[in-house]
């Protein structure tokens, strides 16, 4: 693809800002302009979006001249990276821009908000298309701030108001940490065009441990942990519950997973420094365990949604503290259009969910499970030759994945009386199984070129593993045998605890001053 063509990209994004810059008067119902000028622009950007992945993948990765000077202005950096995100959000958009047609219909705001969507889908575009440091960080930037509004649209909401305040400091930390990173990239490698300077990286060699490098792989590490609601800045994410359906489904459009997508997009800076890896993946590691068991005390249909959410951010965050980062932006991807259509779809859960399970989990129909499970697992890795060359962040990876399959097995030996029932979740594992090794081998293979291979361990990456794998099991574990404990004394007790996230959101509540903090006379939030 000639370079210069590959700036007509930015028409997505542009057709989005014309689109938010549109006139809506407060109270214009239905606000058709802005909801006709949303569908036309999103469906335009989804349209841009699939064109440039085809023409991409025919032609190779390319980055556009720079509309700029001094290294600073717009580029468009096309490579499997970029399109796959790109595509991500134009898909999503789409999705919850005609979403918000009916969900809103009525209200006199409607134009605003959709005008809201347009501006913050826009963002994230310049964001996963940036071919630059500058552009990267503006949109990183102004990602986070467009998603601030929409969280504040109900103002009159305390909640609403404290979830996004959290955000906000988070965010801005993150800012920090980004443009600090930003800058010695540029001093270290001596460009702020993204693809120069990975090449650069690139011919360094793996761990090429200096002050300089490992602190600007800490600093990208900060940012992305910042970004994606990691453990202890987690808070905000399930207390977004305040906001309109459509911003939970729109925060899987590249907004939680920025933080993932600015490490796998920076592969081979950040595997300059194995301690910064080895770090992360211990955060991630523990903010996945964290959000997965408060994850099973949650009482409400979107709660649930948002703790595993924060659990899902933080195996993302594992897997790229392992240097798998294929398999990363593969579970972003699949995360991402799994959770916004769970949001999406959460007013009918209980109606497409509602079946007793008259049967409580034993010890033995659990380890069943478990031997099922790896059985599957190590009859697919062979057939798709895991084995003939094996990666230890691979198998502790399939080692995980090997636990969630038993999960999925375990209700089944409840009792077993319905061979149907047991037949087609055998046959349901079987297929789950299948297409993680498929899909992982068609994310690697479509990734090779712009992705760095997973590195081999040292010594503390593979106690990294084992601490993950074990940590893992245990939890698992505790999953398929909570349901038995739910009327024990002690299990009630630590339910309440659990169930509040331990209290770290009223910690963190605390340190910003949002409980103490008066609202004005008059304000909607102190009229009964």
């Amino acid at each position: 693809m000639p370079p210069f063509l590959a700036t007509l990209a930015l028409l997505a994004p542009a057709g989005l800002l014309l689109a938010w810059r549109l006139p809506v008067r407060d109270g214009d119902r239905p606000a058709t302009r802005a909801l006709a000028a949303s569908r036309l622009t999103s469906a335009a950007a989804l349209l841009w979006a699939v064109l440039a992945a085809v023409v991409t993948a025919v032609q190779g990765a390319t980055t556009s001249p720079l509309l700029g000077a001094a290294g600073i202005g717009l580029s468009v950096r096309l490579d499997a990276i970029s399109c796959s995100m790109f595509v991500l959000v134009a898909f999503v958009g789409v999705i919850v821009v005609q979403y918000s047609r009916n969900y809103l219909d009525g209200d006199p705001r409607q134009g605003e908000f959709v005008r809201g969507l347009c501006r913050t889908l826009a963002a994230v575009m310049l964001l996963v298309l940036a071919g630059n440091l500058a552009q990267l960080v503006v949109a990183w930037s102004a990602t986070s701030l467009s998603l601030h509004g929409m969280l504040l649209f109900y103002r009159d909401r305390p909640a609403a108001r404290i979830a996004a305040r959290k955000k906000f400091i988070a965010a801005r930390l993150g800012d920090v940490c980004l443009v600090s990173a930003a800058v010695l990239l540029a001093h270290l490698f001596g460009s702020t065009d993204i693809a120069t300077l990975l090449a650069r990286a690139h011919a360094l060699p793996v761990a090429a441990t200096g002050t300089a490098t490992t602190a600007v792989v800490a600093l990208l590490g900060m940012a992305a942990l910042m970004k994606s609601a990691q453990f202890p800045a987690h808070g905000w994410l399930p207390e977004v519950m305040d906001t309109p359906t459509p911003v939970s489904a729109l925060l899987h459009a590249g907004i939680i997973n920025a933080g993932g997508f600015l490490m796998i997009r920076f592969a081979d800076v950040m595997l300059l420094s194995m301690p910064s890896l080895h770090f992360i993946a211990l955060v991630g590691g523990f903010t996945a365990l964290f959000g997965g068991v408060v994850m099973l005390t949650q009482t409400t249909v979107k709660g649930a949604l948002a703790w595993s959410t924060v659990a899902q951010m933080g195996f993302m965050t594992l897997q790229c503290g392992l240097g798998a980062f294929a398999i990363a932006l593969l579970h972003l991807l699949a995360h991402s259009l799994y959770k916004a259509h769970a949001f999406l779809s959460s007013g009918s859960v209980i109606e497409t969910n509602a079946v007793p399970m008259p049967h409580r989990p034993r010890l033995r129909s659990a380890l069943i499970s478990l031997v099922l499970a790896l059985a599957i697992y190590l009859v697919t890795g062979w057939l798709f030759g895991v084995f003939a060359d094996p990666q230890p962040a691979v198998l502790s990876l399939g080692a995980i994945l090997v636990m969630g399959t038993s999960l999925l097995l375990a209700p089944a030996w409840q009792g077993a009386t319905d061979a149907r029932l047991v037949l087609r979740t055998l046959l349901l594992a079987g297929i789950t199984t299948v297409a993680y090794f498929a899909l992982e081998r068609g994310a690697v293979g479509l990734t090779a070129a712009t992705l760095p291979p997973i590195p081999a361990p040292d010594r503390t990456g593979r106690w990294v593993m084992g601490l993950a794998v074990g940590s893992f099991a245990l939890v698992s574990l505790l999953q398929a045998l909570a349901p038995r404990w739910m009327q024990r004394p002690a299990w009630r007790i630590a339910r309440v605890h659990l169930a509040n996230g331990l209290y770290v959101n009223a910690w963190a509540d605390r340190l910003i001053g949002a409980l103490r903090r008066r609202e004005p006379a008059g304000h909607p939030s102190t009229v009964a």
